[in-house]
């Protein structure tokens, strides 16, 4: 990966994470500066990672060679015209963006016409160095800046293009907000467990652990598919095979492809709100 220099303008949780996977990668701290209004953030940055830190977006972006967009959809519109407005231009920097819901043409637009931009969508695993990250990037963008915005969020777990960028709103269902579905089944589950009996500590150890494990058993068998590997542990009219039936009956998979679908439409919707 080259040693560009990075300015992160923006530094919540999705920044932290992707310096503290950089750092952790060889990645050079000193070639790494963050920004923000909020000063204890980015002292306990400047602590943790050794990193530049500076509460002026336009120091950090003047001599950036790759700036990362981590501020909110709906502040993103006036920090990109004032950073313009402040450098003249973004002429020779990289943007990569984080915020939901700004498409890339709606981004130039806001960075007055800046046209080398990639758009990523990561999810909130990626806290843990366990994120799915969804890219897009126009043919203006070459082939270096794809590598570099694809190499830097590897950093916090995997990475997925798609080739139109209406597939970020899929990566969004399938991944972004993804990780709330399975907290609100192991929910349903712990909930049922302690209804049971379990104490809660009990019940969330127990829908824990056999969330990881099967995650595991997912990871470590690439080869077999996820019908392949439920009907593995489906014995022919034992317990599993009553709690799928019941699944089916009322219609899990229907009802799952009814939410992510709605996923999809709310992505929509709010790309035509910045």
């Amino acid at each position: 990966m080259q040693h560009k220099t990075i300015a992160f303008i923006g530094a919540g949780n999705m920044s932290r994470s992707i310096i503290a996977g950089l750092v952790k990668a060889g990645y050079p701290a000193e070639k790494i500066t963050a920004a923000n209004p909020s000063l204890p953030k980015l002292e306990a940055l400047a602590s943790d990672y050794g990193i530049n830190v500076t509460q002026n977006n336009a120091d950090a972006a003047r001599h950036a060679e790759v700036i990362v967009l981590a501020v909110k959809p709906q502040l993103m519109a006036d920090m990109l015209g004032a950073l313009v407005g402040e450098l003249g231009s973004l002429a020779g920097k990289l943007l990569i963006s984080i915020a939901a819901g700004i498409k890339v043409a709606r981004l130039g637009e806001m960075a007055g016409g800046h046209a080398r931009i990639i758009r990523t969508m990561p999810n909130t695993p990626a806290l843990l160095g366990l994120g799915m990250t969804g890219l897009y990037a126009p043919d203006t963008v070459g082939q270096e800046d794809r590598d570099f915005a694809e190499q830097m969020m590897q950093a916090v777990g995997k990475t997925l293009w798609v080739e139109q960028e209406s597939g970020i709103n899929g990566v969004i269902a399938a991944a972004g907000s993804a990780p709330a579905y399975f907290f609100l089944f192991m929910q349903a589950i712990a909930e049922e467990a302690e209804a049971m009996g379990f104490r809660p500590e009990q019940a969330r150890l127990l829908v824990q652990q056999t969330a990881l494990g099967a995650a595991a058993m997912v990871e470590q068998n690439p080869t077999l598919a996820l019908a392949t590997l439920r009907e593995q542990v489906t014995s022919k009219g034992g317990t599993t095979a009553e709690a799928i039936k019941t699944f089916q009956q009322q219609g899990l998979m229907p009802l799952t492809a009814q939410a992510m679908q709605a996923a999809v439409a709310r992505a929509a919707e709010m790309e035509t709100l910045f």
